[in-house]
Formats: C-alpha cells, sequence, structure tokens
C-alpha cells in the first residue's frame, strides 16, 4: 500500500479539497483507496457525507488491539473507503507522547490495512506535532499544496528544514501549487521562481476557481458535479503529474 498525506503547515491552502478530489480519482483508476480523515475539524468526512465520531479518550483510537479496521466506512464511491475524523483527535498530541515510540504509532495501526488496500491518503491538521511526524513517517510521498504567497513559500521553506534537520528524507515532498490565480503578477511570478528554486514540485496546480469552492455546498468531489470546469481538469492533471513522478500506474 502507497501512502500519500497531504499535509502543510498553514491552514486554507486546499489541502482537504486535494486528499478529497485525489482519493476519488484515485478510486477511479481502478485501486483500493482509502482516505484518513486525521484533521478533528473533519472536513474531508463533510464533504463524503460522513459525520466525525465522537471519542471521548484519544487513547481508544490508538488501541492496536482494536485498530483501525473497526474505524473504516464505505462512501457513495466504489472502490473508496474512509476513516472518519475524530473529536479526540484535538488530543491526540497528549495520547501519543505516552508511548515509548511515540512518531510510530499511527503507521504502525494503519500497516494492517496493506492487505485490503492499494493507496491510501491522509488529510492532516496544519500544524506541526507529534501527531503530524507519525505521517511524515508512515507516508511514502508527502503531497504539499502550496498556495502563490511569500507566507506558504515560507512555510514549505520551513518543513523541508524540519524534515532535513530531523533526518527525514525530503525526497517524498510532492509540492503543488494551489489556488493560484492566474490574473495575478504576483502569483504567476511566485509560481516560476518556486520552480525554478525546487525542482521536486509538481508541474500541475489547482487554479483558484468557483467550482472548488462548490465543493462545500454539493458535499462531493468536484469531478462528480462539474466534471468538464477548470477545477476538475486540474485535479485531473495533477493525479497524472503524481502517477507519472512515482510510476504509478491506473488500474482502470
Amino acid at each position: 500500500m502507497i501512502v500519500f498525506a497531504i499535509y502543510n503547515l498553514k491552514g486554507g491552502v486546499g489541502k482537504t479539497a486535494a486528499a478529497v478530489n485525489l482519493s476519488y480519482l484515485a478510486s477511479l483508476g481502478g485501486h483500493k483507496t482509502l482516505l484518513w480523515d486525521l484533521d478533528p475539524q473533519g472536513a474531508a468526512s463533510f464533504y463524503y457525507r460522513i459525520e466525525p465520531t465522537t471519542a471521548k479518550n484519544p487513547s481508544t483510537l490508538l488501541d492496536r488491539k482494536r485498530g483501525l479496521a473497526a474505524a473504516v466506512r464505505g462512501t457513495n464511491y466504489p472502490g473508496l473507503d474512509i476513516i472518519p475524523a475524530d473529536f479526540g483527535y484535538r488530543n491526540l498530541d497528549v495520547a501519543l507522547s505516552e508511548f515509548r515510540k511515540p512518531t510510530t504509532r499511527l503507521g504502525k495501526l494503519l500497516a494492517p490495512l496493506a492487505e485490503d488496500y492499494d493507496l491510501a491518503f491522509v488529510d492532516c491538521a496544519p500544524h506541526l506535532s507529534l501527531a503530524s511526524e507519525n505521517v511524515f513517517d508512515m507516508a511514502d510521498w508527502l503531497l504539499v499544496p502550496v498556495i502563490p504567497t511569500p507566507l506558504a513559500v515560507r512555510a514549505y521553506a520551513q518543513l523541508r528544514e524540519f524534515c532535513e534537520r530531523g533526518k527525514l528524507t525530503s525526497k517524498k515532498l510532492l509540492p503543488f501549487f494551489s489556488m493560484v490565480d492566474g490574473r495575478r503578477q504576483l502569483h504567476r511570478d511566485l509560481v516560476t521562481q518556486f520552480a525554478k528554486e525546487h525542482p521536486e514540485v509538481l508541474r500541475r496546480f489547482i487554479p483558484y476557481t468557483s467550482q472548488v469552492e462548490k465543493m462545500g455546498e454539493q458535499r462531493a468531489p468536484v469531478q462528480t458535479f462539474a466534471p468538464t470546469s477548470p477545477g476538475a481538469r486540474a485535479f485531473s492533471a495533477l493525479w497524472g503529474a503524481i502517477c507519472e513522478r512515482i510510476d504509478l500506474v491506473d488500474l482502470a
């Protein structure tokens, strides 16, 4: 099972939209796909019309005997399941800190599901914490949406620095631009400059478009209700670029 984590230090960068649309496209490509909504806000669960659970003790979520399989829910789309968000995730760092190896616990929980799924996507909360260090450890690839602003570019530089300082391979970082307004000179300049300085960036971006914003109204991936829209085409192109980068072939 290949594990993709969608992560950024900053919030509001289109992280959950990417998690929802890319997981849907992966399942459409014939891959048995799991989405783990690890953000206590539960936006990815909301988009897939599944309510967050309400475990009071986050330690319950980390019980290896219970496992994650009991938390898996089906979606309305064939080949795509979800582990919905839990409000207990807001205290996840406290529970993780009680383990002897606190940065590997989530990976150990996810590992038994590798027999059931080809791909897993993890939608992460936007902060640097024990939970995110677990994500860095278990992910094969970190998909990092970057909006074209100086602060967002700085946040990506901080993430790279953290990975290198913590002896985590930065080769698993796959940044891509999100919420790009091609009419703005600042956006065009930042995208161009970033690509020169970061050859790892995926050469497809997600535009700032109303169709992606309407995901909140439709509670569905954009491809399902506006399949020919610029947003839908952009996510399809991004998924194609990801598959090409990691040599992943769609099965459908």
